[in-house]
Formats: structure tokens, sequence, C-alpha cells
């Protein structure tokens, strides 16, 4: 039996806020988020798309990668996304 893979996903929120969360189907976990069903940060500031999603296998190597995005700075954290969206349209 195999093990199914971890995600960290980034959500670009209202108010240009970013949320950051773990799950193993992020379109499922979006959608609770923009039906109100997610975190409690979402329902305040609902989700407008999904910025990046990165594969893990296990939820303790997607929750260290998830504690790491959190401890950049906003700053860095922009940077970090800027980075990822254009080698995705390379």
């Amino acid at each position: 039996m195999s093990k199914k893979p971890w995600f960290l996903y980034i959500l670009e929120c209202a108010g240009d806020r970013l949320y950051t969360g773990i799950t193993v189907n992020v379109e499922a976990r979006y959608t609770a988020h923009a039906t109100g069903k997610g975190a409690k940060f979402t329902k305040g500031f609902r989700p407008k798309q999904i910025l990046f999603q990165a594969e893990f296998a296990d939820r303790c190597a997607a929750s260290r990668a998830e504690i790491d995005f959190k401890r950049l700075t906003a700053k860095e954290k922009r940077r970090f996304l800027a980075r990822h969206s254009q080698a995705e349209k390379a």
C-alpha cells in the first residue's frame, strides 16, 4: 500500500493576503476555503487563486516546509512566489 503524498499550498486571498496550508488534496481544500468551510482566516479573507503548490512524501515533510515558509518575511514570501511563478511559465 502506497502512501498518499502531502502538498504545501499557498493561496492569494482578499486584500492581497497569503494563506499557507498543507493537505492531501489541494483542489478539495481550495473548494472548502472558497465556500467558507476551510480555515477561520479564509472565512474573512476569501481565496482568489492557488499561487503555489509543492508535493512532499509525507505529512511531516509538508509541515516542515509550511513552517519554513511561514517564518519568511512578507517580502521574502512574495520574492519566493515571484521566482516560482516565473519558473512555471518558462
